[in-house]
C-alpha cells in the first residue's frame, strides 16, 4: 500500500518561508563579523576621540522637549565660540530600529546600518511668524581647550519622545561643564524671553496673536477691574519698591463665574498689559505640564503662567493616585516657587467649588479670587457697544434699551454672538456688501437666541438654565462687585482670601 502524496504547500506558507530566508541572508550581510569593516559612525567616532572614549563615562543630561528651539540656538552660539571647533554630521537608521545613543557609537554596540548623513531637523517655531530649524539628531565632533570630544543631540522623534545632549571622550567634571555651558546659554539665549507662549497638550509651544484689548475693552465694575489690576499691573509696576520693603512678589489671583462672563478676555487684557513680562498660556490637557512650565518660568521671570479651566483638573486622577493628583501638583509647582520671585500666577474656572477643598487643604496660593459674574444692565449696554464697534447700525436709542432690557441673566458670549446674528439678519435681507443693521434685524436675531428650542444654544453660550448664582446655602456679598460682589467663595469659612494684600 503506497502513503499518500506530501500536501502541497500553501502559497502563504511558501510566502512566508521565502522571506524568512532573505531576512537571514540580509542579517547574514549586516551583522559584524571577524575582518568586516567597522560601521562608518563608530569608526569616526572612535578616531576623533583616539581611545580615550571606553576609558570614560558618557554624561547624559535630559531638556524639556519645549526647549528643543533654545537648545538649537543655544548650540548654534556655542559651537562658533572662539578656540573651539567642531564638525557636525548626521546618523541615519531605517524606521524599523530604535534610537542609537552616543554610548552605542563609542562602544561599536549600534542596532542596525547606522550610515551617516546631515543632520536630520525640524522646523519649530521660535517667535511669532519666525521659526528655526533645529536639529534632531546630530553628532558633533568637538575640539577646544578641553581636547576631542564628542557631543550627541538627539531630539524628540517616533522611537523617543524626550530631548537629551550627551558627551563622550571628557573626564566626567569637564563633561559636567560642558552641560552647564550648554543650559546657561539655553536661559540667556531663549528665544521665549518676554514672548507670549501657548503650551500644547503635546509639549510643544505655539507663539499665539491676541486681539489688541485695551481697558475700555475690559466690561467689568470699576471696583472689581481694579482689584484684578492692584494684584497684577499694580504689583508689576512697583516691584523694586515692594523688595526693598521685603514684600514678596509672588501671586496667585484666581477669576470665578460662569462660562461666558469675560473671564478669558480680562487675563487677555491682563498679559498684553504686563511689558516685559513672559507668559505662559496653559489649558485643559496641558495643565500637567506645570512643573516644567514653572521651572522655565523662574528662569525668565518677570513671568506669568496663566492657568485656563483649572476646574478640567480638580477630578482627574489620570496622571497619579489619590486625590486631584493633577491640581495638587499644579498647586504644589506654585508653592515651590521661591516667595521673592516674579511669577504671578493666574487661574480661571468655572466651578471654583470643585476647587475649594484642594485651595483650602494647602493655604497661600491663591492670594486673591474675583468673582466675574453675569453682567448687570449697565454692563450689558456697553458690551453691545463693544461688540458692535465698526458695524453700521441704524437702530433708535429703544432698540438698544430693549435689547438690555430683554437679555437680564445672559452673559457677555451671549451678547456677542447677538450682535453676529443680526448681521447676519442684515445680511439675508440684503445679500452682499453689509449696508446697515436695523432695531428690527436686532430683535429677530434676539427672538431666536431666546426662542424656547435655543436652551441648547444659550447653554453653550454660558447663560445658566436658571440663573440661581451660586451653590444653596453660599452667603453672598453684593456690595463689593456690580457682577455679584467679591463672592460666595471669599466668604465662605475656613478660606482667607486676601482682598487687599498690598
Amino acid at each position: 500500500m503506497t502513503a499518500d502524496p506530501a500536501p502541497p504547500t500553501p502559497p502563504v506558507a511558501a510566502e512566508l518561508a521565502g522571506s524568512v530566508v532573505e531576512l537571514l541572508s540580509w542579517l547574514h550581510e549586516v551583522a559584524p563579523r571577524p575582518g568586516r569593516d567597522v560601521n562608518a559612525a563608530v569608526a569616526l567616532v572612535a578616531a576623533h576621540l583616539g581611545g580615550s572614549g571606553d576609558a570614560r563615562s558618557v554624561v547624559v543630561r535630559e531638556v524639556p522637549p519645549f526647549e528643543q528651539v533654545n537648545l538649537q540656538v543655544a548650540l548654534d552660539a556655542w559651537v562658533t565660540q572662539a578656540g573651539r571647533s567642531v564638525d557636525v554630521r548626521g546618523l541615519a537608521l531605517p524606521e524599523q530600529y530604535g534610537p542609537v545613543s552616543l554610548s552605542d557609537l563609542v562602544h561599536g554596540e549600534v542596532n542596525g546600518p547606522v550610515r551617516l548623513s546631515a543632520p536630520d531637523v525640524v522646523d519649530l517655531p521660535s517667535g511669532p511668524d519666525r521659526t528655526t530649524v533645529c536639529w534632531r539628531s546630530a553628532l558633533l565632533l568637538v575640539r577646544d581647550e578641553r581636547g576631542a570630544y564628542v557631543v550627541f543631540v538627539r531630539g524628540p522623534h517616533r522611537h523617543e519622545p524626550g530631548l537629551t545632549v550627551e558627551v563622550a571622550g571628557l573626564a566626567t567634571p569637564d563633561a559636567q561643564e560642558v552641560h552647564r555651558e550648554l543650559s546657561e546659554l539655553r536661559s540667556r539665549l531663549s528665544v521665549y524671553r518676554g514672548q507670549l507662549l501657548e503650551l500644547l497638550p503635546g509639549g510643544g509651544i505655539d507663539f499665539p496673536a491676541l486681539t489688541p484689548t485695551s481697558r475700555e475693552d475690559v466690561v467689568l465694575d470699576d471696583a472689581v477691574l481694579r482689584r484684578i489690576e492692584r494684584h497684577t499691573l499694580d504689583v508689576a509696576a512697583r516691584r523694586q519698591e515692594l523688595r526693598d520693603a521685603g514684600q514678596h512678589l509672588k501671586r496667585g489671583l484666581l477669576l470665578y463665574g460662569p462660562p461666558g462672563t469675560g473671564k478669558t478676555h480680562t487675563t487677555r487684557y491682563v498679559v498684553q498689559h504686563l511689558e516685559g513680562s513672559t507668559v505662559f498660556l496653559l489649558s485643559g490637557r496641558s495643565l500637567h505640564l506645570i512643573g516644567m512650565v514653572t521651572s522655565l518660568a523662574r528662569e525668565l521671570q518677570p513671568a506669568v503662567v496663566v492657568l485656563e479651566d483649572v476646574d478640567l483638573v480638580a477630578e482627574d486622577r489620570g496622571y497619579g493616585d489619590g486625590a486631584s493628583p493633577v491640581l495638587f501638583e499644579l498647586l504644589d509647582a506654585m508653592d515651590g516657587a521661591a516667595a521673592d520671585a516674579d511669577l504671578l500666577f493666574l487661574l480661571t474656572t468655572n466651578r471654583a467649588d470643585l476647587l475649594e477643598p484642594a485651595l483650602a487643604a494647602r493655604p497661600g496660593r491663591v492670594d486673591v479670587a474675583v468673582e466675574i459674574g453675569l453682567p448687570d444692565a449697565g454692563a450689558r449696554r456697553r458690551l453691545f457697544e463693544v461688540y458692535s464697534r465698526g458695524v453700521p447700525l441704524a437702530v433708535e436709542p429703544a432698540d438698544v434699551d430693549a435689547v438690555v432690557e430683554r437679555t437680564e441673566g445672559v452673559t457677555a458670549s451671549f451678547l456677542k454672538e447677538l450682535v453676529r446674528r443680526a448681521v447676519l439678519e442684515s445680511l439675508t435681507d440684503r445679500p452682499g456688501a453689509l449696508q446697515q443693521v436695523t432695531g428690527d434685524h436686532l430683535s429677530r436675531a434676539l427672538d431666536d437666541l431666546l426662542d424656547s428650542t435655543q436652551t441648547v444654544t444659550r447653554a453653550l453660550l454660558g447663560v445658566p438654565g436658571d440663573q440661581s448664582g451660586p451653590p444653596a446655602g453660599a452667603p453672598m456679598d453684593r456690595g463689593s462687585s456690580g457682577h455679584g460682589g467679591a463672592g460666595w467663595l471669599e466668604a465662605r469659612p475656613g478660606l482667607a482670601w486676601s482682598a487687599e494684600p498690598y
